[in-house]
């Protein structure tokens, strides 16, 4: 525990450092090697409403402007051992930005997204964002559940989509910093009541990012919820690993351990079909140029003038399993996923278009990023041939993803 000298020393540095606040310990702590994260929290729990957090655990905390209700967002830092940093804010969960070395030990930002609130609530496209309830489509906003039916936003033409008009990307979250041994990590949650958005039951949601000292970033959902409803939380950044407005990504090298894949009906919801990738576009086994076969004169292709589908894993268990691996080429940066997700949506940002200008002045023009999406299926519960995202009282959600970085050897 701290003693009374030091909690004198630490109201000192409060005062001086004003209301964006980042604490280093006295080196007479710092030496000390009996000290951990988890000594020190119970002496700085009073503080942390107020923005006052322990540089120790790699995590600093400051203001990102504010919600269209006037809500405060919080921005979150967190750093590990090697220089790896991570922004999110509280607005979505959103994934600011990402900084991981190349093949000569520069930092760069491998994350689409804004320096401002205002370019988020302006031009995004889900940049960053944790979307739910419900991830992905579902079929003209209808499902039904132990024999009720229920109708939710229709927000994408007749269908759901990423939880609807006002999802979890657009809320602004409850944070703290988190004590984990694995590294710097903070913890969002959410209760959803019911009816929001239509969906049923009251549903406390849980995000927690952790970076790890191998460069890894771990995130972990989980959900409970007062009566049966339904769930399918993913994480919804663009990547670009040559760094954040430097260009196409088709040039990427993209490797999925997926069979099959859901075709999609011109509105993109699934058929119900799980069609092999064997002889088509869809067949990323092997690691392949994203932009070998994007325009392939391909019905699916023709429907989302590119890749937006979702790929089924060849798993071989349940806990998380690396599934995907993707290299730039320029820089040697690589990314491997792994999850306990049965599935993926890869989108190559064909979408996107000169109107959206990031950060420093980069326009995200198509195919300047893509999205990994880990998820259960999209329009699952209406597809009984699909894994289920049904939740009850006595059923909670849990969902882990890690994203890995790395050099090409």
């Amino acid at each position: 525990m701290i003693g009374s000298g030091t909690a004198r020393w630490l109201a000192i540095l409060v005062i001086a450092l004003g209301s964006d606040r980042v604490f280093q310990h006295p080196p007479t702590l710092l030496s000390r090697p009996n000290v951990e994260i988890q000594d020190l929290t119970p002496s700085f729990g009073s503080l942390r409403g107020s923005g006052f957090v322990a540089a120790a655990t790699g995590v600093t905390e400051s203001g990102f402007g504010t919600a269209p209700d006037g809500s405060p967002v919080r921005l979150f830092t967190l750093t590990n051992a090697n220089g790896m940093e991570l922004r999110a804010i509280t607005y979505g969960v959103i994934i600011v930005s990402l900084k991981v070395p190349d093949r000569d030990g520069k930092l760069g930002d491998v994350v689409v997204g804004h320096d401002s609130m205002e370019g988020y609530l302006t031009r995004s496209r889900f940049f960053g964002a944790v979307v739910g309830r419900y991830g992905n489509r579902i079929a003209n906003g209808r499902f039904t559940l132990d024999g009720h039916t229920y109708q939710l936003t229709q927000n994408n033409g007749t269908n759901h989509l990423h939880g609807g008009t006002k999802g979890f990307d657009k809320i602004v979250w409850d944070a703290k910093v988190n004590a984990d041994p694995r590294g710097p990590s903070v913890v969002f949650t959410h209760t959803s009541p019911e009816g929001n958005e239509g969906y049923p039951g009251t549903l406390a949601a849980r995000v927690v990012y952790t970076l790890t000292s191998d460069n890894a970033l771990v995130i972990e959902y989980s959900a409970t919820t007062d009566k049966p409803s339904i769930v399918n939380l993913t994480q919804h950044s663009y990547w670009n690993l040559a760094g954040e407005g430097s260009g196409t990504i088709v040039d990427h090298r993209l490797t999925l351990k997926a069979d099959h894949f859901t075709p999609v009906d011109s509105t993109v919801i699934p058929t119900g079909e799980l069609a092999p990738v064997d002889g088509t576009p869809f067949d990323f086994r092997k690691e392949t140029p994203i932009g070998a076969r994007i325009d392939a004169d391909h019905p699916q292709i023709k429907i989302a003038s590119g890749y937006d589908h979702n790929f089924v894993f060849k798993r071989s268990g349940s806990g998380p399993e690396q599934l995907v691996r993707v290299v730039d080429p320029k820089t040697g940066r690589t990314m491997e996923i792994s999850t306990t997700e049965p599935g993926i949506q890869f989108y190559s940002a064909n979408k996107l278009d000169d109107s959206y200008v990031g950060k420093s002045g980069h326009v995200y023009g198509a195919r300047s990023a893509f999205c990994l999406e880990t998820q259960h299926f999209p329009d699952s519960p209406n597809k009984p041939n699909f894994p289920s995202t049904v939740v009850r009282p006595d059923k909670p959600y849990q969902s882990t993803t890690i994203f890995k970085f790395g050099i090409a050897k």
